[in-house]
């Protein structure tokens, strides 16, 4: 695969509400978008969607919300500086070459001399997808199963006809909208914990809104769940420093009736603490301290069970890898986003209709909070991907129905991304 030209625009999504968790929030999504040309003239277009403040919060807070965004464009256009005019053996091959210096770069303007290497992969996203599309291209390749590697088929030989929907529940979001949720279908709720405030200040909110949560929603029923009831999906994002806060917050959900709906608690601790928490009496997943294949052994062995993959946060390249790795490991794979536009939604459900069902659910668990984030504007952006229309574009009774013409169409991300294709001039 030869890169003879490499080009890069950017387009800004504002959402209809800041979009609050790690103690912090942002108001829009910036979506970089990458077009790639080989020797012979044939373009390939790549999508990706910023997310500073869940890459590395330090970034975050030392610069303004633009700020931190252009750092990560700069990155990409480093690692498109890099791939000009060079040819390489396959997409991987081109990621796992470009994202050493790209994370030496990122330290550099960042002024971080250990910034997460999250930050680098979710600066790629756009490169990653543009050269998946691009062998894709060369290779006369149209289905998703088609495009991974065979050492990565058996992985992903699954064909989900449910896949859960789950929405993003962020501190700020009101009683009614939580309330329409489940009345929609929702059957399960990610719910951001870690409040802004010091350590003490922050479990006690954590508390009241877990409560309060749980009295909205606790005598939901549904058809989707094993149990047959709304189930929880915790979300601390890093924010709790001990294991005895995290306790105390678990023992409060076994006392108001909770703890038994928790079918996740998503990155707890912050990244550097040390421990094993498989008696924590809640499955621990990991997402953004999953940087490496390492990263997967080390979770294993603090006891978590389970791990978000994120081919539009982290690329499609490292997510193959880290499903190798957890498959290995014991750990069970489920897909989440970061407020994804439409066509990066279809990415992640490519990889979550394809993997195992998770326990305790019928069928799949993809989080998707593009309708929550974005309010009116989610519908626009339906109408302009190139599948609009689709039945398994839009979530029916909490869940993305999938039939023979998904996997048909593979969702749609082999055809051009209109309209960031017009972004370019010419």
């Amino acid at each position: 695969m030869h890169i003879e030209k490499a080009e890069l625009e950017i387009q800004r999504e504002p959402f209809v509400r800041p979009f609050a968790f790690k103690g912090a929030s942002f108001r829009e999504k910036w979506n970089l978008v990458v077009r790639l040309e080989d020797e012979n003239g044939q373009r390939a277009y790549g999508v990706g969607g910023l997310a500073v403040l869940w890459s590395d919060p330090r970034v975050f807070a030392q610069h303004s919300e633009v700020g931190g965004n252009a750092l990560m464009v700069a990155m990409l256009e480093r690692g498109l500086s890099l791939v000009r005019g060079r040819s390489f053996a396959s997409p991987q091959a081109l990621f796992y070459e470009v994202l050493p210096a790209v994370y030496e770069y990122g330290r550099v303007v960042t002024g971080q001399d250990d910034l997460r290497q999250t930050f680098a992969l979710n600066a790629l996203v756009a490169l990653d997808n543009a050269a998946w599309m691009l062998g894709a291209r060369g290779e006369n390749i149209r289905e998703f199963a088609q495009l991974l590697p065979a050492r990565y088929r058996p992985l992903f030989a699954h064909k989900q006809e449910r896949i859960a929907a789950v929405p993003a529940v962020g501190y700020n979001m009101s009683a009614a909208e939580v309330e329409a949720l489940v009345e929609g279908g929702a059957y399960v709720l990610k719910i951001k914990i870690g409040h802004p405030g010091a350590p003490e200040e922050m479990l006690a909110r954590d508390i009241e809104w877990l409560e309060r949560l749980h009295t909205l929603v606790r005598d939901g029923r549904t058809s989707m769940t094993d149990s047959g009831r709304v189930l929880y999906y915790l979300d601390a994002n890093g924010r709790y420093a001990d294991s005895d806060s995290l306790r105390r917050l678990v023992d409060h959900l076994e006392k108001i009736g909770a703890r038994e709906r928790v079918v996740l608690l998503e990155e707890p601790f912050v990244e550097e603490l040390e421990g094993y928490w498989g008696d924590m009496g809640v499955p621990l997943a990991a997402d953004e301290s999953v940087h490496s294949v390492d990263d997967v052994a080390k979770r294993v062995e603090q006891g978590y069970t389970a791990m978000a993959v994120k081919a539009a946060g982290k690329t499609l390249s490292l997510a193959l890898d880290l499903v190798e790795k957890a498959r290995d490991g014991g750990l069970c794979c489920f897909v989440a986003d970061n407020a994804c536009v439409p066509l990066l939604v279809e990415w992640n459900k490519n990889i979550a209709a394809r993997l195992p069902a998770f326990p305790g659910i019928k069928g799949g668990l993809m989080e998707t909070n593009g309708a929550e984030n974005y309010g009116p504007a989610w519908e626009r952006m339906l109408g302009e991907h190139p599948c609009s229309g689709a039945d398994w574009l839009r979530p029916r009774g909490g869940a993305f129905c999938l039939g023979a013409e998904f996997y048909a169409q593979s969702g749609g991300v082999f055809a051009p991304p209109e309209p960031f294709t017009r972004l370019f001039v010419n």
